[in-house]
């Protein structure tokens, strides 16, 4: 029987090894399997399988453990600008009483994509994307500093954007 570790031989004898029996979750194999992904989501199967010597089923196979498992996900990314959002911004939150009810309320928030529950000054940090100033100020006003909880909130306004970069985590 094989150890936690152990690749397992499939049917076609490729080497398989679950992402939960890898240390660290993953293999090499998915881990260039991802890196393939991050470059381009839309790549075909066929294409990665030739680069990591597998077959297109067994990429398939991957990918869809990959994803079912939560490592990854397969998305569009877009530029806020381009679609109507010409305000971004990152917000920190102090509060007081228990920090997860506080974020799960700014998580709610359609306009909040990310949310993080920190160790440093603040103990939330948001990223909130609005379509002007004004709604900007709305969301900061009426939406996040009423929630019961928020003692203090400072706002971060993106500029420019200079790098921003999805291929992390294959290395």
């Amino acid at each position: 029987m094989p150890g936690p570790t152990s690749p397992r031989q499939t049917k076609t004898g490729e080497r398989n090894l679950d992402v939960t029996t890898a240390p660290g979750g993953l293999d090499a194999i998915d881990r260039q399997i991802i890196s393939h992904l991050q470059r381009d989501g839309r790549r075909p199967y066929g294409a990665i399988a030739e680069d990591v010597g597998l077959s297109e089923a067994a990429v398939r196979r991957r990918v869809q453990r990959l994803k079912d498992a939560g490592v990854m996900q397969i998305v569009a990314i877009t530029d806020p600008l381009q679609l109507g959002f010409g305000r971004e911004a990152l917000v920190g939150i102090r509060c007081h009483g228990d920090v997860r009810l506080v974020a799960d309320k700014i998580a709610a928030i359609d306009e909040a994509n990310y949310v993080v529950m920190t160790a440093g000054s603040f103990d939330l940090i948001a990223e909130l994307i609005a379509v002007d100033d004004n709604a900007l100020v709305h969301l900061l006003n009426d939406s996040i500093r009423s929630i019961p909880g928020v003692t203090e909130v400072e706002t971060f306004l993106y500029l420019k954007l200079s790098k921003q970069t999805y291929a992390w985590g294959t290395k």
